[in-house]
């Protein structure tokens, strides 16, 4: 073959649109955005626990990120075009030559930005990714939304504990049910499509073997435990009357004590399972136990004739009793106990108890106007009296801790299933009245959880009597169940 006639150097095509500094500016940006966006997907992938507010990272801020260099880009080969367009040669083209001191002094500047921009976008990522991880970004990056939550937090026992442990623990599969939730979150929370209040007990919440027996052992026999509750009668003298009582905790695990107690209902030997009629759980009147030996028993309450559907039945677990495990919000009746408990409310003040719960309890639209109505109301009660200082402060506290009107957020609008004082709790299956086709019932006896050791006040709180002794309300005897009376405001 004849090689003289070929051309050494062949004619080639028109340069890219892509040579010009606005496309490679968001070429660089894209190639940036993308790089956050593995990294963030590998942290989370990685994790232990993963964080559904990631999500606002990973699908919201890179991609805005990545939209904006693929603009630029495209604006760039717009421009660049155009300015061709007009050119009397396509070799006007952005050309770079490395041997002009000037073209090595841009293009390493250029490569300098780009590395630098890598950089940060890594760090930046890591950054992010562990304070999304915090409960400072859980609770007030969404500020009004999730105050009530935080706040509550704050000051209960898992305040150690971050969100992201108990609302979504470890597993792949728990990890994309995260991002649908909290792409939806995120959206409900800018288009404020959000409900005032938050609603529970919340549907898709991962099961507490799988959450909180990561911390809490299960198999542990905890036995009973002495507990002293104090109270406060609202009567002109605050009254002071205490209930001391063994709590049968029990245990689940024959291996390491006897299986009985509170804890009985997570047994490791049987399976508790209930049917509730209403979203908060409390109305339960279809009830199943499923023993060790497989023999299966349906408790039903008076008159509850219905057929009950599989995706209707709950397995009872441990959120069932401690369904306010960190988000408690206490009742006035029950804040002030604690606050004249602890003399941060002096006694000696006549009805301070029924003032200061009447105070709380008032209607109001901010917090604000309840500092201010607090303040005034308890200084028309008390005219003159110098004991207000210290009362009005403890007393807005108090609000500011468990009332929060913005979210219309109190005691009222979330059950606490521990005991059976304000709420059925309890009653809600022992309440006597629960029987199975040959004649049993759930137990209604109070023995069955607790003994009584004292009650009252003063010396009869020292008089203990070991086998327990019944229940003396104060005023008299009253045939109602607690919740019936008690609503949280005496």
């Amino acid at each position: 073959m004849d090689m003289k006639n070929e051309n050494p150097n062949p004619r080639r095509g028109p340069p890219s649109l892509l040579r010009n500094w606005m496309s490679l500016i968001g070429a660089v940006t894209v190639i940036g955005g993308l790089f956050s966006f593995f990294w963030l997907f590998v942290l989370d992938t990685v994790a232990h626990f993963s964080n559904p507010y990631i999500s606002i990272l990973t699908w919201i801020v890179v991609p805005a990120f990545l939209a904006v260099g693929l603009f630029l880009v495209v604006l760039g080969e717009l421009r660049e075009w155009r300015r061709r367009k007009g050119a009397t040669s396509l070799m006007s083209a952005v050309q770079v030559d490395l041997s002009r001191p000037r073209d090595r002094r841009i293009m390493a500047v250029f490569i300098f930005g780009a590395v630098l921009f890598l950089l940060l976008s890594a760090v930046g990522s890591y950054n992010s990714y562990q304070f999304t991880e915090s409960v400072e970004f859980c609770g007030a990056t969404c500020h009004t939304v999730m105050k009530p939550e935080l706040t509550a937090h704050a000051l209960g026992p898992h305040a150690r504990v971050a969100c992201v442990e108990c609302h979504i623990g470890p597993g792949a599969s728990w990890f994309v049910r995260s991002k649908l939730s909290g792409s939806y979150q995120v959206y409900a929370t800018l288009c404020d499509k959000y409900p005032r209040p938050i609603p529970t007990p919340i549907k898709n919440l991962r099961p507490a073997r799988e959450t909180c027996e990561q911390c809490h052992w299960p198999r542990q026999f905890i036995g009973n435990l002495d507990q002293t509750f104090n109270y406060f009668l609202s009567d002109a003298s605050n009254t002071p009357y205490s209930i001391r009582m063994v709590l049968k905790i029990g245990g689940s695990d024959p291996l390491r004590g006897p299986v009985g107690g509170i804890h009985w209902h997570t047994s490791v030997s049987n399976q508790v399972a209930y049917a509730a009629t209403d979203p908060a759980r409390q109305n339960i009147p279809w009830v199943r136990m499923t023993d060790e030996q497989g023999v299966v028993t349906v408790y039903r309450a008076p008159g509850f004739t219905n057929q009950v559907s599989p995706d209707q039945v709950r397995t009872m677990d441990c959120m069932d009793c401690h369904n306010r495990p960190s988000h408690r919000f206490m009742s006035p009746d029950g804040a002030v106990d604690l606050a004249l408990a602890l003399n941060q409310i002096p006694r000696s003040l006549p009805w301070i108890k029924t003032n200061v719960v009447y105070a709380l309890t008032r209607k109001y639209g901010t917090d604000a106007e309840a500092r201010e109505g607090i303040a005034t109301l308890l200084a028309e009660r008390y005219p003159g009296n110098p004991r207000l200082q210290q009362v009005i402060p403890v007393v807005q506290r108090i609000y500011r801790d468990n009332f929060f009107p913005e979210m219309k957020s109190d005691w009222r609008v979330y059950p606490d299933n521990i005991g059976h004082l304000i709420w059925p709790g309890c009653f809600r299956c022992h309440d006597g009245s629960h029987k199975s086709a040959d004649g049993r019932v759930i137990t209604a006896s109070c023995d069955a959880c607790h003994v009584i050791l004292a009650q009252g006040s003063g010396p009869e709180l020292q008089q203990l009597t070991p086998e327990g002794q019944p229940f003396k309300h104060p005023g008299g005897d009253y045939d109602n169940t607690c919740n019936e009376c008690h609503d949280g405001t005496l």
